[in-house]
């Protein structure tokens, strides 16, 4: 049967890609945990199997694979159609912003728009010579909290996560980067075991809506709804964090919160609050910014 697969990096691509496209795999249906489409995924998948640069696919688009190779990316790709694995558990690895991270299933896959504005440094205006704390709350594999160390290299971060299987996870990430000495993993439910003052708190928290929960395709279902479910109207998590968060923080310090979808029930919940929004590839209205005076 091998023997009908194309015999070039790229003639694989295209053909698993038809392949996820008829399987009914789309963006509603699986991609958005490190990809978009059916081609990245299947470029993802190929170029990973051949140990191949994952972002140089020109350079190598026309090379040979021989058939014990296309037999190998054949395993990878029917388990990809069907058992609806995500690909980042199947390779054991994620990126984000360029920088790759160790993921399994006891961590959800990291893609929080957070890091988008660790990177292009639109965060950076609300900050100071005196920001030296910073949290990174709800760390799962403790990506946001070492692409933040790598951005602010004066900054230490405590990184906390609900979910000790989640920071056995971080861990590995913070060893292979070599920022043990820069960031400190937290068991603490919410804020409960986090001491602060924190000069700034990020937090990609568990957001999603009931109704959403249950419409989740299989995909997304194999993550841990730990770190999804936000109660009925998603703000479940939010709402306790509120009740005590300025505590926790400097006199100038700022909050930067991702709530993906949810803005309608953000604004229903705390019709008083003004934030800020930021700008994302994901639109105006994913990731917002808080005072501790908003939040006092």
């Amino acid at each position: 049967m091998t023997a009908q697969y194309p015999d070039t990096v790229l003639g694989l691509i295209d053909y698993w890609a038809d392949r996820l496209e008829a399987a009914g795999l789309s963006l509603a249906d699986g991609f958005g945990q490190g990809t978009l489409t059916a081609f990245d995924e299947a470029a993802w998948l190929v170029l990973w199997k051949l140990d191949l640069p994952l972002d140089d696919l020109d350079s190598v688009a026309n090379r040979p694979v021989a058939l014990s190779e296309r037999e190998s990316i054949a395993i990878l790709l029917e388990a990809r159609i069907t058992n609806r694995k995500p690909a980042a558990y199947l390779t054991r690895e994620a990126w984000l912003q360029g920088v790759p991270f160790y993921v399994d299933e006891r961590v959800i896959i990291p893609r929080s728009l957070i890091a988008e504005l660790l990177v292009d440094e639109s965060i950076d205006p609300w900050l100071s010579e005196n920001t030296r704390r910073v949290l990174d709350l709800c760390t799962g594999n403790g990506s946001l909290a070492i692409l933040a160390a790598m951005a602010w290299p004066d900054v230490t971060i405590d990184a906390a996560d609900i979910s000790t299987d989640a920071l056995a996870v971080a861990r590995i990430n913070v060893d292979v980067h070599g920022l043990q000495d820069r960031i400190t993993l937290i068991a603490s439910d919410g804020l409960a075991a986090c001491t602060g003052p924190y000069d700034l708190i990020l937090c990609n928290p568990p957001y999603v809506n009931a109704a959403t929960i249950a419409a989740l395709p299989a995909e997304f279902r194999a993550e841990p709804s730990l770190a999804l479910a936000g109660g009925e109207d998603g703000m479940d998590f939010i709402r306790s964090l509120f009740l005590n968060i300025a505590a926790h923080m400097s006199e100038n310090a700022v909050l930067v919160l991702e709530i993906g979808n949810e803005r309608e029930n953000f604004e229903r919940a705390f019709p008083e609050l003004e934030p800020l929004w930021f700008e994302t590839s994901a639109g105006a209205d994913q990731v917002l910014l808080l005072t501790r005076q908003q939040l006092a």
